[in-house]
């Protein structure tokens, strides 16, 4: 078979679409596999989003930290500066 020889399809399908083939339903095998890859990376995005939406609170967290210090280090630097001489 030339898509197996392709090396660019996993065996899972290459197994579907030739019992398709055999079965004389191709078409609806392809639609079959269409679903299942569609509903598999569905899973994987929703993973990925899962675990990006925790990584960016913290990183916006880290920005506003580095914003809060950075206004109130001058202020304290002035503080000192009126202190006992």
């Amino acid at each position: 078979m030339t898509l197996k020889k392709s090396g660019q399809f996993p065996s899972t399908m290459l197994h579907m679409i030739a019992v398709g083939e055999r079965a004389g339903q191709l078409e609806q095998m392809l639609g079959r596999v269409a679903d299942a890859y569609e509903a598999e990376i569905e899973t994987k995005l929703s993973r990925f989003i899962a675990l990006l939406e925790p990584l960016m609170l913290l990183g916006m967290g880290v920005a506003v930290a580095f914003i809060v210090i950075s206004i109130l280090q001058p202020m304290m630097d002035l503080g000192s500066l009126s202190g006992p001489k």
